[in-house]
């Protein structure tokens, strides 16, 4: 049977090792949506007037425009009731692309449960499964070629 050279079990080791350590930082990078910063309704308005607003996603369910402004920040401005269509309006007369969110859609985006860090623990499980099965099969292989 042919032995393997200790210096691949060892790489082989080390590349489960950063693996290891790789997977649940990108799996935390993954989770992580846009961060949008609240913002009154006349700084809203100074940016409109600016220009400085690149897109607009309107949410009639709540009320709220999630804008993305050209400096790539993201500001979130609730409007009240009944003020939809003055900011529609503001909003094409800027040339502003607008998204529309339907009720069903605002609904659902307004009802969204916090996200409980679920993928996380999965992840950090089937890791320490990977490294408990490598570390066993790594032990195999040398009492083996002990023998």
């Amino acid at each position: 049977m042919i032995r393997p050279p200790r210096g691949a079990a060892r790489l082989s080791a080390a590349i489960i090792a950063v693996l290891c350590l790789a997977l649940p930082a990108v799996a935390a990078a993954a989770e992580e949506g846009i961060a949008y910063t609240n913002e009154s309704l006349p700084a809203w308005e100074a940016q409109l007037k600016a220009k400085q607003i690149e897109s607009v996603t309107l949410n009639k369910f709540v009320r709220s425009m999630r804008t993305t402004l050209k400096d790539g920040r993201h500001v979130l401005a609730k409007y009240p009731k009944m003020d939809e269509k003055v900011y529609l309006a503001k909003l094409e007369a800027a040339h502003v692309p607008v998204s529309v969110l339907a009720n069903t859609q605002a609904k659902k985006e307004a009802k969204k449960k916090p996200y409980k860090h679920k993928i996380r623990y999965i992840v950090g499980g089937v890791l320490i499964v990977v490294i408990v099965i490598g570390g066993i099969v790594l032990l195999l292989r040398r009492r083996r070629v002990a023998d």
